[in-house]
């Protein structure tokens, strides 16, 4: 953060959102953050019902679906 984003470094305009690998939830990176006053954001628990690409791609998708109606998937396929 510090060597990419500089500006956002020197006024602590900024959060850490990471995911929950055993890397990032491990007692010396949590002391770490803790000691630093580093504000991070919990990655909610994995899910298959729950994708990141799925937050940007399905509400575009549902507009662009919006008041359509389609007997199959296949025909949902082809027309998305």
């Amino acid at each position: 953060m510090r060597r990419k984003r500089p500006e956002m470094w020197k006024n602590g305009d900024w959060l850490l959102h990471h995911d929950n690998a055993l890397a990032y939830t491990s007692l010396v990176v949590r002391e770490f953050l803790t000691k630093n006053n580093m504000t991070t954001v919990p990655h909610p628990t994995y899910s298959l019902d729950l994708a990141p690409c799925d937050f940007y791609v399905l509400p575009k998708m549902k507009l662009w679906l919006k008041g359509r109606r389609f007997i199959s998937i296949e025909e949902i396929q082809a027309e998305w």
